[in-house]
């Protein structure tokens, strides 16, 4: 009996010898005759299924085999990668295979390794073939250790060791041990240019996220090379010289060296700089179906002026929008420099090719679990069969999310096959809970704990609809509200919502004043558009007032001139424009509101108050944010009284006003009790610069940061004997600054303030820490 044994270590080794076996001729063993195969037994399995053998056989039961076989029986089963050792025999007319499993992963232990986390990493290992239950190759296991090696590398850790242990176990399994061994991060010493004549160093290196170590490089970790944050850098500073003229700007090489010890890094730019081109010309070509005297303006190159790519790159995107807006879905506009080398001249073509005009066959909707489709549609501005309007599809996306029911909303306008002329526009959306049950805490020294609490359902049963019910149960005031809102009552996008609410206010321990307010409240409101980003309001209101004086001098003294018990009819009006990105965490427009309401003739009170609000948001990069806020508010008296109720003054102070005062506590105050009373004139508002997380993943959108500095406070402009202040001073206006931290949790929106008063004065109540959170469901 012939047989023929191979044992080859490695698959690669296995394919390249049988290779060169068949190239050269060489004959393997013969069985000596050709025969029928009668049968076919597989010896030497543990672990695999004989049936797994049988599949990856090229011949079966019946098939003749001779020589001419054996090596493809034997290449067929080295190839699958699960045998170390392949033997092919002979038993009469039985043919079998003798075969040796290579050792299955029983476990995969990793350890040391703090950079990389340990689940990414297993997850990486599965994806190129080391998982538990997998054959173990060790050539797979090679391959890691040097891409882990590499990885190290790029996050500057040239320092790191990688060792793995291979430990057999029984039943023909091995336990896989990867020890890491980080060592320290090496950090950029320095930077070096060389070639630059026109520009400093100095002003060549802000260009760079990359540098040495500074205060701040915990956070930005600017001091970590890596291979992927230089490339970005030499395109920042190539930029830099193309903004400027200098389109032969070229990068010749680029070196970075360790030390010894592994520790510090540097790298060395060597540029040549070239001449700056000024532009000769700027002309249009191709088939645009706009009119050039639409287009020109777009551009923002000039003749005489410096060659900028930056500027060039632009006006190719603004006369592409133009041409989307027109509905030239698939336009494409290219630039065209033309040189001259002798003069130092370019002439810029724009080559658009405008292509088909195109309209929406369909509006899809995807995402919406709980939602209606018709909440989405009535918000959607490009509407089916219209002609596309890219401006259209951004104001429907802005208008999804400013709806706040939304984490997230994409848009595709994808072509309709078999069509040149159609588009889909896909709506894509990630609903998050619409129902809050918020809850408020605070201290303060006067007031020690509060408590609020509110259920509110935005999203009632996916239809739009707002409905609330609010209770508050602090020692300052119980609460109990209803609402109701609907968005569209008409299908024009009017508004109608009712409001019903009973308040017991005891100011003493709200604000230290000692009188308290039983009020309810029953009113309707309409909301009317003016535009995609506008919106007018109207309300109705009774509201009755029973209101007990306590010890107030003040209280007392209006109790005596119009009673305890009043009955009034209000009108309320307002206007809002909000032109924010999203409604949450916004990064650029704002939002401003404008609200009026007088109590009409015939009510016991007779009076009106008017104020404004603005929100405003400006990118200051892809990531840090500037925004400014302010309010003002007046209220004065008519009719049978002489001035505005003082219950129904402003107050300033807290966290949503003056940061680092406690909440209601500025203003005028009563000479007798020193009790805060407001006033009805208040101006506050807060200049705050955003910044993302320092942290990735998960907390990359809900977590923001905040640098501040409020200012604010209230006054009477009343002359009065009773009041500490009377008359409005700039001079009263307080500052404050500090941090805050706002975060969106899985249980809901938390928001911490840390706030350092910059001008208290004697008698100011101050509160440094201020926090609040919520419960979303």
């Amino acid at each position: 009996m012939l047989r023929v044994i191979t044992q080859i270590i490695g698959s690669n080794a296995r394919q390249a010898l049988v290779l060169c076996v068949l190239l050269l001729g060489v004959q393997l063993p013969a069985f000596g005759e050709v025969f029928q195969v009668s049968d076919i037994r597989v010896e030497g399995l543990q672990r695999i299924a004989p049936g797994t053998v049988f599949n990856y056989l090229p011949i079966q039961v019946g098939d003749t085999v001779g020589e001419d076989v054996t090596g493809g029986i034997i290449r067929s089963l080295y190839q699958t990668g699960f045998f170390d050792d392949v033997r092919v025999e002979r038993d009469g007319s039985i043919l079998v295979i003798w075969v040796r499993e290579r050792p299955a992963i029983a476990e995969i232990k990793i350890t040391g390794n703090k950079d990389i986390e340990t689940d990414a990493l297993s997850a990486a290992l599965a994806d190129i073939g080391l998982k538990e239950g997998r054959v173990f190759n060790r050539s797979v296991l090679d391959r890691i250790e040097q891409e882990l090696e590499r990885q190290y590398f790029a996050r500057g850790k040239y320092g790191v060791l990688i060792q793995s242990t291979v430990s057999p176990l029984e039943r023909n399994r091995v336990a896989v041990n990867i020890e890491i061994i980080e060592g320290l991060t090496a950090r950029i010493k320095q930077i070096n240019i060389i070639g630059n004549q026109a520009f400093e160093e100095e002003e060549l290196r802000k260009q760079f996220e990359l540098g040495p170590s500074r205060w701040n490089s915990f956070y930005t970790k600017n001091d970590q090379y890596s291979k992927q944050k230089l490339a970005g850098d030499l395109e920042s500073l190539r930029s830099f010289y193309l903004d400027r003229g200098y389109i032969k700007f070229d990068t010749k090489s680029t070196q970075v060296s360790i030390s010894a010890d592994k520790k510090e890094i540097y790298v060395t730019v060597v540029i040549e700089e070239g001449a700056p081109f000024r532009v000769s010309d700027i002309k249009l070509a191709g088939d645009p179906t706009v009119p050039a005297e639409r287009i020109f303006p777009l551009v923002q190159l000039k003749r005489g002026e410096f060659f900028s790519r930056k500027a060039t790159t632009e006006s190719a995107e603004r006369i592409s929008s133009l041409l989307g807006d027109e509905g030239y879905a698939f336009a494409n506009v290219n630039t065209v420099p033309e040189i001259n080398e002798e003069t130092k001249e370019v002439a810029v073509t724009f080559f658009v090719d405008a292509g088909k005009r195109v309209y929406v066959r369909r509006v899809n909707m995807k995402g919406n679990t709980r939602t209606r489709d018709e909440v989405l549609r009535r918000e959607m501005r490009q509407l089916e069969t219209a002609w596309f309007s890219a401006d259209l599809v951004r104001k429907s996306r802005e208008r999804l999310q400013r709806l706040g029911y939304f984490e997230d909303v994409t848009m595709e306008t994808p072509a309709v096959p078999g069509s040149a002329d159609q588009v889909d526009v896909d709506v894509s959306v990630k609903e998050k809970p619409a129902g809050n049950l918020a809850a408020g805490v605070g201290f303060s020294q006067s007031q020690g704990i509060l408590l609020n609490a509110s259920v509110t359902q935005n999203n009632f049963l996916g239809t739009g609809k707002r409905v609330s019910l609010a209770f508050n149960t602090s020692t300052a005031t119980r609460l109990y509200q209803l609402g109701y809102n609907n968005p569209y009552y008409t299908v024009d996008g009017i508004s109608r919502g009712f409001n019903l609410s009973y308040r017991e206010t005891d100011f003493d321990e709200l604000i230290g004043a000692d009188y308290s307010t039983d009020v309810g409240i029953a009113g309707v409101n309409f909301g009317l558009p003016i535009s995609d980003t506008s919106r007018a309001g109207l309300g109705f209101r009774y509201q009755y007032t029973d209101f007990t004086p306590g010890a107030s001098v003040i209280a007392q003294q209006f109790i005596n001139n119009n009673g305890n018990t009043f009955s009034d009819f209000v009108i309320s009006g307002s206007y809002s424009k909000d032109t924010r990105d999203t409604a949450i965490f916004p990064t650029r427009g704002g939002l401003r509101s404008a609200n009026a309401e007088i109590a009409v003739p015939g009510s016991d009170l007779q009076y009106y108050k008017v104020s404004l609000q603005e929100q405003r948001y400006v990118p200051l990069t892809s990531r840090f944010v500037f925004a400014l806020t302010g309010e003002v508010g007046y209220g004065d008296a008519y009719g049978d009284i002489s001035r505005l109720p003082f219950f129904e003054n402003y107050y300033a102070g807290g966290p949503r006003s003056v940061r680092g005062w406690v909440a209601n506590s500025l203003g005028p105050r009563e000479i007798r009790s020193d009790d805060p009373v407001g006033g009805n004139f208040k101006l506050a508002g807060s200049m705050e610069f955003f910044a993302p997380a320092p942290v990735g993943g998960q907390f990359e959108k809900s977590l923001r940061l905040g640098a501040f500095l409020d200012f604010g406070n209230v006054w009477s402009t009343y002359d009065s004997d009773l009041l500490t202040s009377t008359g409005f001073d700039m001079g009263d206006i307080r500052y404050s600054t500090g941090l805050s931290v706002t975060w969106l949790s899985p249980v809901g929106a938390l928001s911490v303030s840390f706030a350092f008063p910059l001008n208290e004065q004697d008698g100011d109540d101050t509160q440094v820490f201020q926090f609040g959170f919520g419960q979303t469901f």
